[in-house]
């Protein structure tokens, strides 16, 4: 296993390559100086809904623009997470960052005019212009929001104060992730840091002792700043009430369904599901504390697997077995994957002031690169398949619709990474040379599901319970969340997990809390994701060509026509039931090795 003190420890071929984006830094600073004109020349094209061919300009200008800004600031982005804290870095993404509200500020006259146009004057815009159809859907779903856009002057002066307070994450990342010093532990003789991007592989440690000291010792830190980051959180859902008030909307989550055109009822169909076999998740958590011979479970011992992996993958060993576990997608799909590789999209190494956690970041005209923290462990590999399916999910999208429709929301994306980690999970289980590989295999796919369907449920609906605290008039305080998430892992782990002192601050971990009502994407991909991956693996080539479709499909439709188009309706209980029922399959699957001498 390699370790790295800093990034320029890290060989040139675990880093990501930029180059895509710019050569250079000047390259970088031309294209700049260049979208602050195009930007500023945003602003000529007022009045431009009274004349289709001028509003038909404006529109390919509008996507070329954002576009390049979009560029920048990704770039910005990246570089910055790299290493947080850099001085140089942290300039250079306040910059695009402005440039980005100026570009929103240039064009806030957009949506408040095109919604003062009459129904009729509307549809006439379309009537003998086959150039204009092509943004018709997108301008359909901003007409939609007439009664929530305000006027020009109002639009400019809530994308102003948006972006100025759009830094909460971002100071929470901060301070989490460089400013705090987590103390070491002695591993095997060798002390090891504690830090943000290694705490998760510390916590899966069998050593039951260095688990409850790492534990102890990270949280006794994030403890001490839990008032800043209940600061950091109720500032962030104040301005998001804030400004969904401002917008006539009911409520911030009613502003969510709107924004993506759902149902309560999907909701409520998986939240109540959900709830309603909690019996599910604590059947697993049973089984975790016979197999590792536990007289209790501790929140320290939830990190464990089933079974734990032992083998140490390299990081061309992740490489392959991601390419053998999505051959049943395909050539084209492979081929997709191949090139995340050979083109070095993934920065892969570890090292402290490096941003923690996993992402895939796409812009509209380039591929995503991605972030990860390997670890040299089965969930570094899962991590990779994972991020790898946001990455070739673009990757089509890109290849099949224009730059106006390539923006799908998560809800949608996360199909694409969790079908890959069930894929992974299967390949293992099928294909491992000892019981202990297939007992992994079916181990990381449960873990997956506890993951994203039970956890991010009960996370997600920690979320609407502390917005409505907010709208409600009240004020998130350190002692709130302590209680709501208290509360909540009572609910979920009954009497299978003995809960400590530190058990109430998980929240302050969170970085989906600032990220607007995401955590049930992955609720809902999760169940979408075992279904689909289960059908092509049985060798149904109908849900395989589906499936290829539905990775093809852009913003053009709302997410409830893109999951049609897998034949899934995702306001019924059927999807969550069977979603369920897969995981109870694989807990008695596990069982069934289990026992296999």
């Amino acid at each position: 296993m390699e370790k790295y003190n800093t990034r320029a420890d890290v060989p040139e071929k675990y880093k990501w390559d930029l180059t895509d984006f710019y050569e250079n830094e000047e390259m970088f600073e031309e294209e700049y100086k260049n979208c602050v004109k195009l930007v500023d020349d945003l602003k000529n094209y007022v009045g431009c809904t009274k004349d289709k061919d001028k509003l038909y300009e404006y529109l390919n200008n509008d996507m070329h623009t954002l576009s390049l800004t979009e560029d920048l600031y990704i770039y910005s982005y990246l570089i910055s997470d790299q290493e947080l804290g850099n001085s140089k870095s942290m300039e250079r993404k306040a910059r695009t960052e402005k440039l980005f509200t100026d570009y929103s500020v240039n064009t806030s006259f957009f949506e408040p005019e095109l919604l003062e146009l009459s129904t009729s004057e509307y549809s006439k815009l379309f009537d003998n212009n086959s150039k204009l159809n092509e943004y018709k859907v997108l301008l359909d779903k901003i007409y939609r929001n007439k009664e929530h856009i305000l006027s020009e002057n109002e639009e400019k002066i809530v994308n102003e104060l948006v972006n100025a307070m759009d830094h909460f994450d971002d100071m929470s990342s901060t301070m989490l992730n460089t400013e705090h010093n987590y103390g070491s532990v002695l591993i095997d003789g060798k002390e090891e840091e504690i830090t943000s991007t290694n705490y998760s592989k510390l916590m899966k440690n069998k050593n039951r002792d260095i688990r409850r000291e790492v534990r102890e010792k990270f949280s006794k830190v994030v403890d001490q700043y839990g008032t800043s980051s209940s600061q950091f959180l109720n500032s962030y859902v104040q301005s998001s009430v804030a400004v969904s008030k401002i917008r006539k909307y009911k409520s911030c989550f009613s502003s969510k369904l709107f924004s993506l055109n759902m149902p309560n009822e999907a909701y409520e169909a998986l939240v109540t599901t959900v709830e309603n076999n909690i019996e599910s998740f604590r059947k697993y958590l049973r089984l975790l504390k016979k197999v590792k011979k536990l007289d209790k479970l501790y929140q320290y011992d939830l990190n464990l697997s089933l079974t734990e992996n032992d083998k140490e993958y390299s990081i061309e060993d992740a490489q392959s077995l991601c390419l053998q576990a999505v051959e049943p997608l395909g050539e084209e799909y492979v081929n997709c994957f191949k090139k995340i590789i050979d083109n070095r999209y993934v920065d892969y190494a570890q090292y402290k002031g490096k941003c923690s956690g996993g992402y895939s970041f796409a812009p509209l005209n380039k591929d995503s690169r991605i972030l990860m923290s390997f670890n040299y462990n089965l969930d570094s590999v899962s991590t990779l398949v994972h991020e790898g399916g946001h990455n070739v999910h673009h990757q089509f999208i890109s290849k099949n619709n224009p730059l106006q429709y390539r923006e799908v929301p998560s809800l949608v994306c996360e199909v694409a990474s969790l079908t890959n980690e069930c894929l992974l999970s299967s390949y293992l289980a099928d294909n491992g040379k000892t019981k202990e590989e297939r007992l992994s295999g079916i181990s990381n796919i449960i873990d997956t599901i506890n993951s994203n369907l039970f956890g991010a449920v009960r996370e997600g609906h920690m979320e609407q319970e502390f917005y409505k605290y907010v709208e409600d008039g009240g004020t998130i305080t350190k002692e709130y969340m302590d209680k709501l998430t208290t509360e909540s892992l009572k609910k979920y782990y009954g009497d299978e997990v003995e809960l400590d002192s530190y058990s109430n601050i998980s929240w302050m971990r969170r970085s989906h809390y600032y990220q607007f009502f995401y955590l049930y994407a992955y609720s809902f991909s999760i169940s979408v994701a075992s279904y689909v991956a289960n059908e092509i693996l049985k060798g149904n080539k109908d849900m395989l060509n589906k499936y290829l479709k539905f990775l093809s499909t852009g913003s053009d439709k709302w997410p409830v026509d893109i999951f049609k188009v897998l034949g899934v309706d995702i306001s019924s209980k059927d999807v969550y039931e069977g979603a369920i029922k897969y995981y109870e399959s694989l807990i008695e699957k596990y069982e069934q090795i289990e026992k296999e001498v």
